[in-house]
């Protein structure tokens, strides 16, 4: 039996790489992995726990075939490795912290996918964004006004095999959303 491959996007800030730290243990217990995805940024820039590379080597290894999903966001490369092939086809499923703007790319190579959408109160949203300090005022509201039309684009697409996971409160209870979402749920807040 085919594990299944569960591609969890959201918007920047949504919380994607704190609720895969806190999820880690529970989700290994179930029998799934968590990708660790290649990105072209120092591992010591903080975020998720991820293999930093340079664009040189990045090249190198999408030249290779080492990824089996890449795409280029944000002036930054990320790659999942081709190992989650061998772990779907062993029957484990699979949990990759995805790209929304990838998502298309994503499930035609994978079309039993599995979405996973994040989302976070507005309000809270633009606070997460500001306290990290990476981008002016002006830069967040385009972000969030982008965040809004993608999440009813996706949700109006009827997507199948979409669940939608409100991460806007204690970050305990979206790892139970996630778990739940996991075991067929469609909505969790």
């Amino acid at each position: 039996m085919a594990g299944r491959l569960i591609y969890l996007i959201g918007p920047s800030g949504s919380g994607k790489d704190s609720l895969l730290d806190a999820a880690r243990v529970r989700l290994a217990e179930q029998g799934c992995r968590i990708a660790r995805r290649v990105i072209t940024r120092s591992a010591q820039a903080g975020g998720e726990a991820a293999e930093g590379v340079s664009p040189e080597q990045f090249a190198v290894l999408e030249a290779q075939g080492e990824f089996a999903l890449s795409w280029h966001a944000n002036g930054l490369s990320y790659g999942i490795p081709r190992d989650i092939d061998d772990w779907l086809a062993a029957g484990e499923d699979v949990l990759v912290n995805g790209s929304r703007g990838h998502l298309a790319q994503t499930r035609l190579r994978y079309p039993q996918l599995w979405v996973l959408l994040l989302s976070v109160d507005q309000a809270v949203l633009r606070q997460r964004l500001l306290a990290r300090g990476r981008e002016s005022l002006a830069e967040i509201d385009q972000r969030l006004a982008r965040n809004v039309c993608f999440s009813e684009d996706l949700i109006a697409e009827a997507v199948p095999g979409l669940c939608l996971i409100d991460n806007s409160g204690a970050l305990e209870r979206t790892v139970e959303c996630l778990l739940a979402c996991l075991n067929g749920e469609t909505l969790c807040a």
